[in-house]
């Protein structure tokens, strides 16, 4: 400090110089913290845009005692056991410095130590020909040694080797003091219906070693069909049976997949690693969020999961731990990570309907109201068509309920009276529409705009003027998002019927509409 200014250069110096006291006097966690504070000051290359013989050699002095310092500080984490989680930072030093040994000897370190073993004898095949092509050298003492103890399996010149991400362990919390994240959204109000999806979730609470597969809930089904709803619904029924923590995130933020490593980031954090602790890198995270939950009975919430890609990094390793996942995608992949249960939703059963529409208005009996009945069937019995139709009868108490229903009889009307607010059912089904390939979208509208209520595979062929196996492909694919249903089942591709549900048949009406009317070049 000078006349009250605070110099970054002399504050760096004088925190390195601190953390030196500290570590001959054995106090190790005060040298990294120290260290990680000195290291923080800078923010860029030193005298950046500074042009002169004194000040580029004084730049390349600073730049020296900053390598220093990274050294210092990597070498104090990996004596503390934070191998795992220095992996993805040495692993950058090294691209950034490939002719600094130090860095390459400390990363085959932490490679070994993480029982990546094969990675730490690559580390030094590659170090070793950048020397011999840069310098004509061979790699110095050190690394030699230390290339030479890899291949002994000497621990005792390596230290111990460890399973994926245990390390990181050490230098946090002990883990039974590891907060239980409690991360759950509020519970659905007016649940109505699902008693069978929910009596088979609860075979995910079968008694689990930590070597058994994780337990998986997959819950699929059109959009606005209560797929999320359910998972919650459950997971706070369910929560006395997970007493180390919930663990939530929506697997879509602002229309587009959330990366999987965003996501591990932020449950570590949830899950009392500190910030510095967190590796860069997706793998490093993954194995640091499996080790963290090892032998802990946390339910994992993924809703809204775009692919089996997005998904896997983020299922527990252990079976004491679960995951209930929600999706519209069908998730191939994961019939290879154990037996997951898979659920599909549909429709909810009239009396279910009126529970839910009755719930949502609240304070007005509209359950012994006749009209009520059929506007549960004007909702197509969808759950989130019920909760905005349910909405329009709350916010408007001077509608009775056959009001709503005579503004619902018009199918032209139908969709813009269900689409206000959270609650719009166009905009869920805009979501499931957008994902669709081009002739997938294509044959979501020309069957929608069809006469017929339902059809077999030749009469789709005939409208969508396709070969009779490039139409049955096309159907699959409407199945696989949900917007299509088989009506009947007669048995075989010739026997089935296939339809829209009305408000998905509306929409994509509607939709036609609009694609025809958009002037070309647009």
């Amino acid at each position: 400090m000078t006349d009250g200014h605070i110099i970054d250069t002399a504050e760096f110096t004088r925190r390195v110089e601190s953390a030196q006291r500290a570590m001959e006097q054995g106090g190790r966690g005060q040298a990294i913290a120290l260290l990680r504070d000195a290291l923080r000051l800078w923010r860029g290359p030193a005298l950046d845009g500074v042009s002169s013989r004194a000040a580029e050699t004084e730049a390349m002095r600073l730049e020296e005692q900053r390598l220093l310092a990274i050294e210092q500080y990597m070498a104090l984490r990996l004596k503390v056991g934070e191998h795992q989680t220095l992996l993805s930072e040495l692993s950058t030093l090294v691209r950034e410095n490939p002719l600094r040994e130090r860095f390459l000897a400390q990363l085959m370190q932490a490679q070994y130590r993480s029982g990546q073993r094969v990675e730490a004898l690559r580390t030094f095949r590659e170090g070793r020909r950048e020397f011999v092509a840069e310098l004509g050298l061979e790699p110095g003492t050190e690394l030699q040694e230390l290339h030479h103890a890899v291949l002994r399996d000497d621990s005792a010149v390596l230290g111990p080797a460890a399973g994926p991400a245990s390390a990181a362990l050490t230098s946090a919390e002990p883990s039974g003091n590891w907060p239980s994240p409690a991360q759950l959204p509020s519970n659905i109000g007016a649940f109505a219906g699902r008693e069978d999806e929910l009596r088979e979730l609860d075979d995910l609470l079968a008694e689990r070693s930590d070597n058994d597969p994780v337990g998986i809930g997959f819950v699929t089904g059109a959009p606005g069909v209560g797929k999320t709803a359910l998972a919650i619904h459950w997971a706070h029924r369910a929560a006395a049976h997970f007493p180390d923590g919930m663990l939530y995130a929506d697997l879509q933020e602002a229309g587009q997949p959330l990366s999987s490593q965003v996501v591990l980031q932020r449950f570590l954090r949830g899950l009392g690693v500190e910030p510095e602790r967190i590796p860069g890198g997706r793998e490093e995270c993954a194995a640091l969020y499996r080790t963290v939950l090892r032998g802990r009975r946390t339910l994992v919430i993924l809703n809204d999961v775009h692919s089996f890609r997005q998904l896997r990094p983020l299922l527990p390793g252990n079976g004491k731990s679960c995951a209930l996942v929600t999706g519209r995608a069908e998730l191939q992949g994961l019939i290879h990570s154990g037996s997951p249960l898979r659920l599909c939703l549909g429709q909810l059963r009239q009396t279910d309907s009126v529970r839910l529409l009755s719930g949502v208005v609240r304070g007005r009996r509209i359950d012994h109201d006749p009209a009520t009945v059929r506007l549960a069937e004007l909702c197509d019995h969808h759950p989130l068509a019920l909760r905005a139709a349910g909405a329009r009868l709350a916010n408007k108490p001077h509608w009775t309920v056959a009001d709503l229903v005579a503004r619902l009889e018009n199918p032209r009307r139908r969709l813009a009276e269900l689409s206000h607010g959270e609650y719009s059912v166009r905009a869920r089904l805009e979501c499931g529409y957008g994902s669709l390939d081009a002739a997938a979208a294509r044959a979501y509208r020309v069957l929608g705009a069809g006469q017929s209520v339902d059809f077999d595979v030749r009469e789709a062929a005939d409208m969508l003027e396709l070969p009779l196996v490039e139409a049955e492909d096309t159907i699959e694919r409407l199945l696989d998002t949900h917007l299509l249903e088989v009506a009947a089942d007669g048995g075989g591709v010739s026997g089935r019927r296939y339809r829209l549900q009305e408000l998905l048949r509306l929409h994509a009406q509607e939709t036609a509409v609009s694609t025809l009317s958009v002037p070309s070049g647009c």
